[in-house]
């Protein structure tokens, strides 16, 4: 019996008509009684079907049962009529279901291993196509940084010596004496990791003791330290953003992706606002009702482009508006402020620099700020992240989220080498200054040459390219040809065809290092025929580079801020001259943490007092 002939009966069997022609077909490879296939065995026995078949299978033995005649014959057949009761009155329908479910089984099980495995390794090629294509593909250089020389370090070879000009170690902390002293004293006394997460292996007082230092250089009641900042700002934004009842989540444009991952994982909605656009923050705070929770998140200094926010006017909308608001400082602690505390304390700096630590300023800038993040892996030098508010604020998130709760705290070493690096920069201002001069300089002489430099009050220098292929060109050319390392910014952190140079000045960088620096950038330029800033105004401009009419940027470090007015700034560094280290500085800092281990090492090597 062939299974083309049987499935024609599907209309006056019920088992036929909810059988599978694999499952037929694998039946009918079964012979059994006189040589006879399962399928045909099992259809004989069949009350409604055997004797139908009897009558036609007479010429062919039961090798062929039905012609396509014989079965029209029986769709027209009057005295076959279909009723799905009758299944159940059938002694062998139910058998041979089983025979036939189980042979579709076996089926299964005998042409899986037949079948292609997925093509893991293709699709992982499939993927990392796509980024070369897009020139988005990410390329990391061997650079080793030098302890005794940054900001010098070497590549592969240690004997190949490069200047770097584009890390965020922005004021060398990860070589100030007071902190490698300090983790030395640690590690000695406590060990090399933390044993867990803080609630299995213990509440460390050093951990204590910097949630204290930073909640005190915020001016807020309480800080909580993670792994890192990007584990902060999403374990915060998850945590508060999921918390409150149908909260709503104002996102500036270009927030960091850590921001975006913590908004995504909070489940709450998100109205992303136009980069630093007042107008547009507001038009969409105002379709909200104001007792509708809503938190306004976004960052003091902007990495990329070296925007700041407007956080004063931030502020006013949240107070108009029922939000609070959320601000990440990461790219601005250490580097702005009296002490160091970021741009909110910078935009107060003569009441901040006059009232004592750690007392409220009301009405203050930070004081309005609900939560501050930032980083200890930056200008502080060291690794981890931090968010700093209400004592109501930080107990929830240290209670709820699962990115403090399970994760592994950071190593005691660590944790005392961060408190002695922001210790040491909340009593000593000459870093930060002499970084911003560094950079005023630097952007001068680039400008002058008409190099394009994007715009912007803060520390940040985006030289701007305009073309993947060639940003990455650029680089490459910089190192090994002028030994320069300075990492090129494609796409997805930029947008296409805002491809660009980051450099970052450190207080560490020489007089000699600046004017090498700035003439290897020339000269790529004119061998990559790159486009100039006069290039970009003839094509109407981009970036911010090249806009007609534009408005000059002034920093947000003035003259007398940085005491260039009454001659108390620091000096820029020649070849062979050493930074300078504040020796009150270090003697406070290490204060700071002697109750928790011990005397002060004697070893620390200082250089001249400032």
């Amino acid at each position: 019996m062939s299974v083309n002939s049987l499935l024609r009966f599907g209309a006056v069997c019920p088992f036929l008509g909810h059988t599978t022609p694999q499952t037929l077909g694998a039946l009918a490879k079964t012979h059994g009684v006189n040589n006879m296939s399962s399928l045909t065995t099992s259809a004989l026995r069949c009350p409604m079907m055997g004797p139908k078949l009897a009558q036609m299978a007479q010429a062919r033995a039961f090798a062929s049962v039905a012609e396509p005649k014989e079965v029209a014959e029986i769709h027209r057949s009057k005295d076959i009529k279909y009723d799905p009761s009758q299944a159940d009155k059938c002694p062998h329908a139910k058998a041979a279901k089983e025979a036939a479910e189980k042979a579709e089984r076996e089926h299964k099980l005998s042409t899986s291993d037949k079948a292609a495995a997925f093509d893991y390794q293709g699709f992982y090629h499939t993927e990392l196509d796509k980024k070369h294509q897009d020139k988005s593909y990410r390329y990391f250089n061997n650079i080793n940084r030098l302890a005794a020389k940054f900001p010098v370090a070497h590549t592969s070879n240690t004997t190949d010596e490069v200047d770097v000009w584009c890390s965020n170690d922005y004021l060398g902390m990860s070589r100030n004496p007071v902190v490698l002293g300090t983790m030395k004293r640690t590690l000695d006394r406590y060990g090399a990791g933390a044993g867990g997460t803080r609630n299995i292996a213990g509440n460390g007082a050093l951990h204590l003791s910097l949630e204290n230092e930073l909640a005190s250089l915020h001016r807020k009641d309480a800080a909580l330290v993670f792994s890192s900042c990007y584990v902060a700002n999403d374990a915060c934004l998850a945590t508060i953003g999921s918390k409150l009842p149908g909260c709503i989540i104002f996102s500036d444009a270009l927030n960091h992706a850590s921001m975006i991952q913590g908004i995504r994982h909070s489940g709450a909605k998100k109205v992303i606002f136009k980069h630093n656009d007042m107008e547009d923050l507001e038009a969409k705070l105002a379709l909200v009702p104001k007792d509708t929770p809503k938190i306004i998140a976004f960052e003091s200094v902007y990495s990329m482009c070296g925007s700041i926010a407007p956080i004063e006017k931030i502020c006013d909308l949240a107070d108009k508006y029922g939000a609070i608001t959320f601000l990440d400082e990461v790219h601005a602690v250490g580097m702005y402020g009296p002490s160091g505390a970021g741009v909110a304390e910078h935009l107060d700096f003569e009441a901040n620099n006059s009232t004592p630590a750690a007392e409220t300023i009301k009405g203050s800038v930070m004081d309005r700020i609900d939560i501050i993040t930032g980083t200890l892996g930056k200008a502080f030098g060291v690794v981890g992240g931090y968010i700093a508010g209400s004592a109501g604020l930080v107990d929830v998130v240290r209670s709820y989220a699962p990115g403090f709760i399970f994760t592994t705290s950071l190593p005691p070493a660590v944790v005392a080498g961060a408190q002695a690096s922001i210790a040491y920069q909340r009593e000593y201002k000459g870093d930060r200054r002499l970084q911003q001069i560094n950079t005023r300089e630097v952007k001068r002489q680039l400008e002058e040459l008409d190099i394009p430099v994007v715009p912007n009050p803060s520390h940040i220098i985006p030289v701007l390219v305009g073309d993947a292929a060639l940003a990455k060109e650029a680089s490459d050319l910089l190192l090994s040809k002028h030994h320069i390392y300075v990492q090129s910014i494609n796409y997805p952190t930029v947008p296409v065809g805002e491809e660009r140079l980051r450099i970052t000045p450190t207080p560490g960088h020489t007089t000699e290092q600046m004017a090498h620096l700035v003439q290897s950038i020339n000269s790529v330029f004119k061998q990559l025929n790159l486009k100039r800033t006069s290039d970009w105004e003839q094509m109407g401009g981009r970036a911010g580079v090249g806009i007609p009419m534009a408005e000059k940027v002034s920093p947000i470090w003035t003259d007398a801020q940085l005491g260039l007015d009454d001659g108390s700034a620091p000096k820029r560094l020649d070849a062979g001259v050493k930074g300078v280290i504040r020796k009150e500085a270090v003697t406070i800092a290490e204060q700071r943490l002697t109750h928790l281990l011990g005397a002060a090492s004697s070893s620390a090597q200082l250089s001249a007092s400032a």
